[in-house]
C-alpha cells in the first residue's frame, strides 16, 4: 500500500519497490512563506512556486509509483492464479485440449468409425496413472478389478501359471507353474518371457492387461509366443483355458523328518493353507523345515503377516513409512514361534510379500536362507475404489525388515549362494537347489 499523507514528518516507506519519495519538513529556520521586509513577498512567491511545482512532482511521482505497485500487484496475482493452475491437472486449458485432441481424433483418425468414446475414456485413465513412472500404480475398470479380486482370493479362471513382470525386459514372465494345469501339460516353465498373445505384442503392456489376454472362456485356446533363455528362436504354445483353483501351499515329509512346505502366493486361501500343512507335518513327526518361496511374486500383506506369526518370535515382522514419515508397525507376540531347524529356499524371482517373511526369518536368525538373491520390491501398494466400481493402485509406501533395511531394488542376499542348474531340473528333474536344502536340514537336524 502506497500512502499518500504529506503532513507526517516521516517519509512514507515505499518498500516493496525500494523508493521513498522526499518529505515536505517544516523544519524550524526554513522559509514559512510570510513576508519578512525587502523581498519577503518575492521570497513568498518564489517560494511557494518552487513549493507548488515540488508538490506537483511529489504528486505525479506518486501517481507513478502507485501505478508501478498496482501493475506489479497485478502481475503477482496472475502469477498466483497460474501456478494454481499448474497445480490443478483438470482446468481451463487441459479441459479445452482434450475437447480438441478428441475432434482431432473424430476427424482425422483412419479408423474413427470403430472408435468408442469408452474405450478413449478409459486409455485417459490409464495413461493418468502410466504417467507416474511406476510399474506397480494402476487404473482398473470394473472388470479388471473384479479380475484382481479373483486372484487375490485364490481362485481364477486361465491356464495356471503365475504371471510377473521381468524387470530387465519390462515384459510379463511366468514366474511359477501350477501342477497338473494347462500351462504345465502344454510346457511353460518358470521364467518364461511372454513377447506375444495372439500374435500380438504385450509390449509396454501394463500387468493386469497382459494377464487380461491370456484369459478368456473355459475350453477355448489362447496362443502366447515365448522367449526362453538358452533357445534361439522364439517358442509358440497353445494352451486351454480352465478354471484354475490355486493350491498356494504344497508339502510333503522326506526321509529323516525334513518337512517341506512350498508356498507359491500369499493370497486370501493362504493363511488356512499354511496352518493345515503345519499340522499335518508335525503329526507326521517334522524335525526340521524347509519353506520354499522360489518364484512368489507376493500377494496381500495381511496374508504374509498372519503367516509370519506362525513362524517368528515376539517383536516386529515388518515397518512401513509413507511419504510424510508415518510409520505403521506391523508386530509378532512370539507364542507360534518355530523352533525347530529351517531352512527358506528364495530365488530372484521371490518378491513383495516373500521377501517380508524371508527378511524377518534372517533378521532375526531363526533360519539358513539358500538360493540366490530375492528380486527386491520393497513397496506397498493400495487399492483405492472408486464410487463407480472403478479402482486404482497406487503405491503408498515403503516397507522395511525388523533390522530397518529397506531392500526395494536391492533385495535379499542368501546366507548360502546356490544357483538353480535350470538344464539339469528340465532334463532330470534333479533340482539342486532343493536338494542343496535337504543337505542343510540334514544336518541341523542331526546337531539338535
Amino acid at each position: 500500500m502506497v500512502e499518500n499523507n504529506w503532513n507526517r514528518t516521516n517519509p512514507v516507506d515505499l518498500s516493496e519497490t525500494g523508493e521513498y519519495p522526499a518529505s515536505v519538513e517544516n523544519k524550524e529556520g526554513a522559509p514559512t512563506g510570510k513576508n519578512t521586509g525587502n523581498g519577503g513577498g518575492k521570497g513568498s512567491f518564489w517560494g511557494g512556486l518552487f513549493t507548488g511545482i515540488l508538490l506537483c512532482l511529489l504528486v505525479a511521482s506518486s501517481v507513478f509509483v502507485g501505478r508501478q505497485l498496482f501493475a506489479l500487484y497485478q502481475a503477482r496475482q496472475a502469477n498466483v492464479a497460474s501456478q494454481a493452475e499448474d497445480r490443478e491437472l483438470v482446468n481451463e486449458h487441459s479441459t479445452g485440449k482434450l475437447r480438441t485432441l478428441e475432434q482431432v481424433i473424430r476427424n482425422y483418425y483412419y479408423k474413427s468409425d470403430e472408435v468408442k468414446t469408452e474405450d478413449l475414456t478409459e486409455g485417459m485413465y490409464d495413461g493418468l496413472l502410466s504417467s507416474l513412472g511406476d510399474p506397480y500404480s494402476e487404473y482398473y475398470s470394473e472388470e479388471d478389478l473384479k479380475e484382481l479380486m479373483q486372484q487375490t482370493e485364490g481362485i481364477y479362471y486361465g491356464i495356471g501359471a503365475y504371471v510377473g513382470l521381468d524387470k530387465d525386459t519390462g515384459l510379463a514372465r511366468i514366474s511359477g507353474v501350477i501342477e497338473g494345469t494347462p500351462a504345465q501339460a502344454a510346457g511353460l516353465r518358470d521364467g518364461d518371457i511372454i513377447y506375444k498373445v495372439e500374435g500380438e505384442s504385450v509390449q509396454g503392456l501394463e500387468l493386469t492387461e497382459v494377464v487380461g489376454r491370456i484369459k478368456g472362456e473355459e475350453g477355448t485356446l489362447v496362443h502366447l509366443t515365448i522367449v526362453r533363455d538358452g533357445e534361439a528362436d522364439y517358442l509358440e504354445f497353445d494352451v486351454e483355458r480352465r478354471e484354475i483353483e490355486s493350491p498356494t501351499v504344497n508339502y510333503e515329509m522326506y526321509d529323516g523328518g525334513a518337512g517341506y512346505l512350498q508356498i507359491t502366493e500369499f493370497d486370501d486361501v493362504t493363511v488356512d493353507q499354511f496352518k493345515e500343512a503345519m499340522a499335518s507335518l508335525r503329526e507326521q513327526g517334522m524335525k526340521g523345515l524347509i519353506i520354499d518361496v522360489r518364484a512368489n511374486p507376493g500377494g496381500n500383506l495381511d496374508t504374509v503377516i498372519e503367516i509370519a506369526e506362525q513362524l517368528l518370535p515376539q517383536g516386529l515382522i515388518v515397518y512401513t513409512e509413507d511419504r510424510d514419515g508415518n510409520r505403521t508397525e506391523y508386530t509378532c507376540d512370539g507364542a507360534s514361534a518355530f523352533d525347530l531347524p529351517l531352512v527358506v529356499l528364495i530365488n530372484g524371482y521371490s518378491a513383495s510379500a516373500s521377501e517380508i517373511l524371508a527378511g524377518a526369518i534372517k533378521d532375526y536368525g531363526i533360519g539358513e536362507l539358500v538360493g540366490t538373491t530375492t528380486y527386491g520390491k520393497g513397496i506397498v501398494q493400495k487399492i483405492i475404489p472408486l464410487t463407480d466400481g472403478t479402482a486404482v493402485k497406487l503405491t503408498v509406501s515403503a516397507y522395511f525388515t525388523p533390522n530397518g533395511n529397506n531392500i526395494h531394488g536391492i533385495g535379499i542376499e542368501p546366507d548360502e549362494v546356490c544357483e538353480f542348474d535350470g538344464e539339469r531340473y528340465y532334463g532330470e528333474g534333479y533340482d539342486n537347489q532343493l536338494e542343496r536344502a535337504k543337505e542343510i536340514i540334514a544336518e541341523k537336524i542331526a546337531a539338535e
